[in-house]
């Protein structure tokens, strides 16, 4: 670990910035239109043609012969598609079912995007506990992923109510430790303050020096005292920006305060 000027540990470290895996994003309509810019180009694809195809010869009675793309799929599950609720609802159960296919499992999140979005909003995007709403959307996104993989496989008559149902809980019960983080940074304090070698913050990181924790110390050093982004050090670990922010956070929380 080098020497230099650091962000502030309650600015940085327990800072919950989730970087979409699209990059950084300031607002959340960003973070919407990256996903439906992407959602454009992957949905058309020609794989996502293929897993068309298996959805449609596993679940005939879907009647999804018509449609040529999985952005066909998103469409026909908007209201106005040409589907009624629970012809809807048997499609949004099949993609759960057929979700180990990872391009419908993205189908799924984009179908699901308006919900998680009324999800964030019944929590009010965390306000006064995040600062940015965005940041609660992102944090929202990757809980979303991450639930649809856990559950990927399972046959849920009422997929979209229950998978929203789960996330909100999930959200809620982040919103709660983030809330809990920032009463236990309490004692330090929250302004930028240059971060000498000396610092007790330091000498913390230093003490991680060849245990299991040396990586995580190492990046926290560097988004600390040298002030590299999430997605810099996301890129350069092989991670995820958001399992990497998630992981930071833990390792302050637990190790750090």
């Amino acid at each position: 670990m080098r020497n230099g000027h650091g962000h502030g540990v309650v600015r940085v470290v327990m800072q919950c910035v989730v970087d979409s895996l699209l990059g950084a994003m300031t607002t959340k309509s960003d973070v919407l239109g990256q996903l439906r810019q992407e959602w454009d180009r992957a949905g058309r694809s020609s794989e996502a043609r293929k897993s068309l195809r298996i959805l449609e010869s596993r679940h005939p009675s879907l009647g999804l012969d018509a449609l040529e793309d999985l952005c066909d799929v998103v469409k026909v599950l908007e209201q106005g598609g040409g589907k009624c609720v629970l012809e809807r609802a048997e499609i949004v159960k099949a993609l759960l079912e057929e979700s180990h296919d990872p391009t419908l499992r993205r189908t799924l999140l984009q179908t699901l995007l308006p919900g998680i979005v009324s999800v964030c909003r019944q929590l009010r995007f965390g306000d006064g506990i995040i600062d940015d709403p965005s940041e609660t959307l992102g944090v929202a996104l990757s809980l979303a992923s991450e639930l649809l993989t856990d559950w990927s496989g399972q046959s849920r008559q009422y997929a979209a109510p229950d998978i929203l149902s789960a996330l909100r809980g999930r959200l809620r019960r982040w919103l709660l430790k983030e809330k809990d983080a920032m009463r236990r940074v309490a004692f330090f304090e929250p302004y930028d303050e240059p971060a000498s070698e000396e610092s007790s913050l330091l000498a913390r990181l230093e003490s991680f020096r060849g245990s299991q924790f040396e990586r995580i110390a190492q990046l926290t050093y560097a988004r600390v005292f040298e002030g590299r982004s999430l997605r810099d050090l996301a890129r350069q670990d092989h991670s995820a920006p958001g399992s990497l922010q998630a992981e930071l956070q833990h390792f302050a929380v637990r190790h750090l305060i």
